[in-house]
């Protein structure tokens, strides 16, 4: 249930029952608990109760647990058809993870466009620039959250870009029609992005 609430949406306790595979009796015992811990925050509405995760934390503290529980068998975890639309691209709380999260955060990473601050990243003149040619400008960093930072990769074991500045990427890159969402977490890059973005990620002169 916690790794259906990564895409960082709301959930009813029914999608999160048939998501594991319990009953919803069981589902709810189980959300009970979570709560009880604060892994997850509840939104009612109306009749209806919505689940989503607590906050980012508890996210990267899921992705860290995966990768310990796959360290002995990482490559033949990840060479299952069904994970291969997971690792091209995925939605990890809001902001982009897999192959492609990686390939944005080495894209942004190239040509000095960040540079390290003491709590991750802060976008220099060239990145700036770099994005306004993707059609983003970017907004003033939240006092209330970190502005851009490093976020360990399940699939890669590398990093991709977590924070508010990933979050901005992804909904600018979905609402161009670059990239859709599949189902559940995965991540689709359509003709569009293929033809428009993965140029600009592959091109150190963009």
């Amino acid at each position: 249930m916690l790794a259906y609430l990564m895409a960082g949406e709301y959930a009813s306790a029914s999608e999160l029952a048939r998501a594991a595979s319990v009953t919803p009796a069981t589902a709810s015992g189980h959300l009970g608990k979570l709560l009880d811990a604060r892994f997850v925050v509840c939104e009612p509405r109306g009749r209806h109760r919505y689940y989503r995760l607590a906050d980012a934390e508890v996210a990267h503290a899921l992705e860290a647990l995966a990768l310990v529980a796959e360290r002995d068998a990482h490559d033949a975890a990840w060479a299952h058809p069904q994970r291969a639309r997971l690792r091209l691209a995925r939605c990890c709380y809001g902001h982009l993870a897999g192959q492609l999260g990686v390939a944005v955060f080495d894209a942004l990473q190239r040509g000095g466009r960040l540079a390290s601050t003491s709590s991750g990243f802060e976008l220099t003149d060239s990145g700036r620039a770099w994005l306004e040619r993707l059609g983003l400008i970017p907004s003033r960093p939240n006092s209330r959250r970190r502005f851009a930072y490093r976020c360990l990769d399940w699939s890669e074991r590398r990093d991709h870009l977590g924070g508010q500045l990933a979050d901005e990427l992804y909904q600018h890159f979905t609402s161009k029609g670059w990239l859709r969402r599949a189902s559940g977490r995965a991540v689709e890059v359509t003709p569009n992005g293929q033809q428009e973005l993965l140029p600009q990620l592959n091109d150190d002169a963009a």
